[in-house]
């Protein structure tokens, strides 16, 4: 007999598939190696759980389908860019672990609401997550944004992933992202102008 969470809702207009995929994060702790993404099926009897009222967005089972890849895509996303930041402390923890993540959609971060008061839109949702480095627990905030730019009904999200300010460490390393940010923008612009300047020269 399956879970709970794996079997249909009792208004549940068509059936959805159970089986589930193991991602790419691993995990600190529990069973298995790697975090294991939910069924179409659970993503289902979760959003119900959280009051989704799926009458109002006439969904197909494709729709179901596209949503789970997004999921699963966006996930694989934000772990890529925690990893860019764990780049910094390569030399005391070569494989950091994902132990444990929370959704916080409707808690803004100081960063989100910043933004938003300079006239940009707020995250439709958030995640926070706990990462393991190698024993040290060290939080990330996650903020997902609407790509609005894009045809599509459900698309990949624009995400903002950043060392949560709990430490001076985590604030030092939000400091030299910048700074190298700003670095290589601004070795760019000269590599620009340099080559247009060539393409005047070239033309004289």
């Amino acid at each position: 007999m399956p879970p709970p969470n794996q079997k249909p809702a009792p208004d549940q207009p068509f059936p959805l598939p159970t089986d589930r995929e193991v991602s790419t994060i691993p995990k600190s702790e529990g069973d298995g190696e790697f975090w294991v993404y939910p069924s179409a099926q659970m993503f289902w009897n979760a959003m119900l759980r959280k009051g989704w009222r799926w009458k109002d967005d006439d969904l197909s089972p494709k729709d179901m389908d596209v949503i789970i890849k997004i999921h699963n895509v966006n996930n694989e996303l934000a772990w890529q860019e925690v990893l860019k930041w764990e780049a910094f402390h390569a030399g005391e923890c070569m494989n950091p672990k994902l132990k444990s993540f929370g959704g916080k959609a409707k808690h803004f971060s100081p960063r989100a609401r910043i933004r938003n008061w300079m006239g940009y839109e707020l995250p439709f949702d958030r995640h926070d997550w706990i990462v393991d480095r190698c024993g040290k627990e060290v939080r990330y905030v996650i903020d997902y944004y609407s790509a609005d730019n894009s045809p599509n009904k459900y698309q990949v999200a624009i995400l903002d992933v950043r060392p949560a300010l709990d430490s001076f460490e985590a604030l030092w390393d939000r400091s030299k992202a910048a700074y190298w940010r700003w670095r290589f923008e601004a070795e760019m612009e000269r590599n620009i102008a340099n080559k247009m300047d060539e393409l005047r020269n070239d033309k004289v």
